[in-house]
This record gives structure tokens, sequence and C-alpha cells, in this order.
């Protein structure tokens, strides 16, 4: 479970590094190339290294680190993500989360929150799917953690389907995708039908491209979450899906943290190629998190 927990980290990170430099632009499956690179001058993460992370991983890992010091609750976690907005240290973050962070600059924290359905609500959840034996109370925190910066319903059963995604992937249940994939049909009927349709086409073996454009790519977890779906159910090998997942365009960065974060849950840290753990910013950080992460889990599952 350990290994599982670190694959799911450090995949995740991967993935969003991955995903980086397309961030916000065309899909580009025709021109794929393996491995980091920079974004091109202009973009909005030009500033960033080959093989740096977006603000995806940076509120995964704000988090992990709350969790991990015994210092976590949702003021806390407000707290941090508003200075980092402050200080304008987020990389290229989501509209919602500036929103958010913009609220609080002027009140209460934890009454900041925008009705959105964007999908930076679900970097957050992810420690929270790893920290809890009980996925009933890590759902529920996590879920909290969601309404610091994402109150609308919708994003709160995209956060929850998330956690049950990796949560059955870690502890290797037969099928993880169809365990969350209830829990989204549960909770929002528009959200289940679309993860449910993403799913469907790609059994009927529709080309990639194709897919893209029925189910789309941009911010919305409407979409995100849904390709996600279709991408870690066609392409088995690693390097395939974190390299397609890197190349579908719109919201590449979180659509490779959420497929590397479910490669690594299901087939542990060993999954993920080499050379991009060893390229990756702060690996080793992100791995001392993860133990730290699953001693958590150990001692709750003692109590």
């Amino acid at each position: 479970m350990l290994e599982k927990m670190k694959g799911c980290m450090l995949g995740a990170a991967v993935g969003d590094a991955l995903g980086m430099p397309n961030e916000s632009t065309m899909p580009s499956l025709t021109k794929m190339r393996y491995g980091y690179r920079k974004a091109y001058k202009g973009h909005p993460n030009a500033s960033l290294a080959a093989g740096q992370y977006t603000d995806d991983t940076q509120i995964m890992i704000l988090v992990a680190t709350l969790l991990a010091d015994g210092r976590y609750t949702d003021e806390r976690y407000g707290l941090a993500l508003k200075e980092l907005f402050a200080r304008e240290a987020l990389r290229f973050p989501d509209g919602s989360i500036s929103a958010a962070c913009d609220h609080m600059a002027t009140g209460d924290v934890l009454s900041s929150g925008v009705k959105s359905t964007t999908a930076g609500c679900l970097p957050p959840a992810l420690p929270f799917a790893l920290a809890y034996p009980d996925i009933h109370e890590g759902t529920e925190r996590a879920v909290r953690a969601c309404s610091v910066t994402h109150t609308h319903p919708a994003a709160h059963a995209a956060v929850s389907t998330f956690i049950n995604l990796l949560y059955y992937a870690v502890h290797e249940n037969p099928d993880p995708v169809r365990m969350a994939l209830q829990q989204a049909q549960n909770e929002d009927e528009v959200l289940g039908g679309k993860i449910h349709n993403a799913i469907e086409l790609e059994k009927e073996g529709i080309e990639t491209e194709t897919a893209i454009l029925k189910i789309g790519n941009d911010v919305s977890l409407y979409q995100t979450l849904p390709i996600a779906f279709f991408l870690i159910n066609r392409y088995q090998r690693p390097a395939d899906l974190l390299t397609v997942a890197a190349h579908v365009g719109g919201n590449t960065d979180t659509i490779g943290f959420l497929c590397g974060a479910y490669l690594g849950a299901s087939k542990g840290i060993g999954a993920i190629p080499v050379d991009l753990l060893e390229g990756l910013e702060d690996r080793q950080r992100i791995e001392i998190l993860a133990q730290r992460i699953f001693d958590i889990y150990t001692r709750k599952l003692e109590t």
C-alpha cells in the first residue's frame, strides 16, 4: 500500500508536469513527444522549467503537508492558499481558486468559496483519499476542504468521485472505475451521465481525437473528469497514458494529474517511468510526504 500511495502522489505530479506546457492549447495528438518540456514563449507557464508542476500539485502538497504535520484545518488550508496567491506564487491558478482567494483577502476564509464547477476542486482531495482508512470520513473531509474554494454541489460530487477512484485503486478493488462511476451517478446525474458516456465511447473503440471533441477537455469538471476516465480505460501502458493525457489540449495539467494519480494508485510507484521520476521537480519531497501520509493511515487504522 505504501508503494501505491507514493505512486499516487508522484504520478499526479508527473502527469501535471507533463501537461504543464500544453495547458490551454489545442490537442496535439499527431505531434506527441514523450517526456518533459517547457511551454512556448508567452504561455502563462513559460517561466517554468521542464519537469516543473503547476498549481494542482502545489495545492496537493500544501494539503498533504498540513495533514502530515497534524495541523490541517480548513481554515489553515484557506489561509495558506491565500498567502500563496498573494505572493503570486500559485502557477497559473484555476480561475475559481483565484476568485476565492480574492474573496479571502477581504472576508472570512471559510465563507469565500465560489459556486463553481471548475476542476480546480480536485487536487486538494487527493491526500484525503490516502490518509483515511474509512472512505466516508475521507470523503467528508475532502468535500469540506473543497468548499474552501468551490461550493457548487457538482464540485463536491466530483471530489467524492475522485476519492472513490483512488481509494478503491489503492485498496485493490477489482474495478475502481465502476465504484467511482456509481458514486458519480448517485451524487450528480449529469456528471455520472458524462462519465458513463465517456466509458461507453471508449468501449466502442472511438478514436481518441474524436472522443476529445465529443467529451471535451476544458476546465469544467464535467469535461476534465470524463476525459480522464476515457483515457485511463483506453491506455494501459503507463508511458502511453501519461503522454496522451499531456497532449489532449485544454486542461492538460489537471487531466494529466488525474491520470497519473490513478496510474500510481492502481499500479504503484514502479509503474511510473524512471526517467520521469528522476526529472520531476521535488520528487524526494513528494515521496517523503507520501510516506508520512501512509504513517497517518496506519495510525488511524490502529485506533
